[in-house]
């Protein structure tokens, strides 16, 4: 039977609302922490992690800005990236927080933890594997990869996938160039996969703004979708 719920959990004394599905069948799973997009912890976010209860996972959509805070305007949405883009460790230790509250939950395999994250998700679930957490797997769709400061001496102990789009505007191929020298550099296991005619944001209907340099792609995003169960199989075991 599917189960669905609203969770409360902190990063200090700051309250987060993440949302969790999973089939409750008295087993524990594999968790995959889902990290949304700058918008917040939006619908988006939480389907994914109910299509991920789907495939035999715990999908725990975690909150990255604080319970009830989500971006409708791009001025609201910059207004609640822009600090954890100028600091990345606050960001690190608000994944963190998500990270170690999974691990404590009764049907979750402790073991078995992986993460996808979405455009600033992206580089969220990125920065978790950075952090030398010992998080099995991460996937980042069309995900911001520039490197922080503060983690370069530490050891990349997860698989890594990026999806990526080779036209988007927000992550160009020279930026991908210096994800990939940062990730053979740090010895991690890591794979990219590059889209051809393919935008910033291919996953999300919602964020279809060519204007802005975000385009819907429906075939790339269920191959990407693919990748990324594929993945998994072999990472998340």
């Amino acid at each position: 039977m599917l189960t669905t719920k609203k969770i409360d959990y902190y990063d200090g004394d700051i309250l987060l609302e993440g949302y969790c599905a999973y089939n409750d069948d008295n087993t524990k799973k594999p968790v995959v922490l889902v990290c949304h997009d700058w918008s917040g912890k939006n619908e988006f976010a939480c389907r994914k992690a109910d299509l991920l209860s789907e495939l035999g996972y715990v999908g725990f959509a975690i909150d990255m800005y604080g319970k009830n805070k989500l971006g409708k305007t791009k001025e609201e949405k910059s207004a609640l990236i822009q600090p954890f883009m100028q600091d990345r460790l606050k960001l690190q230790q608000r994944i963190l927080a998500a990270f170690d509250f999974v691990k404590k939950m009764d049907v979750v395999d402790n073991q078995r933890i992986g993460a996808i994250g979405f455009c600033f998700g992206g580089l969220c679930v990125l920065d978790l594997a950075r952090s030398g957490a010992d998080v099995k797997s991460v996937v980042s769709f069309h995900g911001l990869l520039n490197a922080p400061e503060n983690t370069a001496q530490h050891s990349i102990k997860a698989s890594i996938l990026a999806l990526h789009g080779f036209d988007d505007p927000m992550v160009t191929p020279d930026k991908v160039m210096e994800f990939g020298e940062e990730m053979t550099h740090a010895n991690a296991d890591w794979q990219l996969t590059m889209y051809g005619n393919t935008m910033h944001g291919f996953t999300n209907p919602e964020a279809n703004d060519p204007t802005f340099g975000t385009v819907y792609n429906k075939k790339v995003s269920d191959r990407a979708w693919i990748a990324m169960k594929e993945f998994f199989r072999e990472t998340l075991v």
